[in-house]
């Protein structure tokens, strides 16, 4: 079991944009963003369309490339790094080994059926095909994507079945630090009963979540706290407080 030390701290994050199309004009994603994750929390961040949530999402997962401010994550191994400044190439090895996204949408090679995308995770950590595809097989029956389906390549399904091909990709490999972007957004009632159990299962094995919700009633069921964001600038509450 892991200290209850923070897994996560971010301090002063500031990251703008300049829009060529209108004419070099700066926009802020979020600024002075400061808050702490601990291990196996399931920290939510809410707030308007526009007030900077992914902003946050993407900078710790490095999409984006902070202007300000420190992110500092603890790896597994309980090393300090800051995820602004560390080299591209421990990015990507974090990313392979501990760190997963998930973002509303499926963008994979076209033509790979849904079982060999959701086993891709556990081959390159090194699992044999055969296992690798059987356990892939019981996150796709989990999320609900039927058997006949398996085989069958992303442009087949809907929105919602992508999106819960993209969880089972990221959960399967039970990453330390797991990154949601609207994991209920396009989800009838039922599968996000699914979703929901499914992600607190994968909490309850001691992933750390951070994850955005406009979907209040799942994030009451999952969340520990809240960081409410507004036009670039949050503040940490209590769920019952959002709620």
């Amino acid at each position: 079991m892991e200290e209850r030390v923070e897994i996560l701290r971010i301090k002063s994050l500031f990251k703008s944009f300049r829009l060529i199309a209108l004419g070099s004009k700066t926009i802020v994603g979020c600024e002075d963003v400061n808050l702490l994750v601990r291990p196996g929390e399931f920290l939510a961040i809410c707030g308007p369309s526009g007030s900077g949530k992914s902003t946050i999402i993407k900078c710790i997962y490095r999409t984006y490339l902070a202007d300000a401010g420190s992110i500092i994550y603890r790896t597994g191994d309980q090393r300090l790094v800051d995820l602004c400044r560390v080299p591209e190439q421990e990015i990507l090895a974090l990313r392979k080994s501990e760190i997963a996204y998930v973002s509303q949408f499926l963008r994979v090679i076209p033509r790979v059926p849904a079982l060999d995308l959701v086993s891709e995770g556990l081959l390159r950590k090194g699992w044999e095909l055969t296992r690798a595809r059987r356990e892939a097989a019981e996150y796709l029956k989990m999320m609900n994507i039927e058997r006949s389906h398996w085989e069958a390549y992303p442009s087949f399904f809907s929105g919602g079945e992508q999106q819960r091909i993209n969880l089972a990709r990221a959960m399967i490999t039970r990453p330390r630090l797991l990154l949601l972007d609207e994991p209920t957004a396009s989800l009838d009632a039922d599968t996000r009963q699914t979703v929901v159990k499914a992600l607190k299962d994968l909490k309850g094995k001691g992933t750390t979540v951070v994850g955005i919700f406009h979907d209040l009633e799942s994030m009451r069921k999952l969340a520990d706290r809240v960081f409410v964001m507004n036009s670039g600038q949050g503040d940490t509450r209590k769920v019952a407080e959002i709620i």
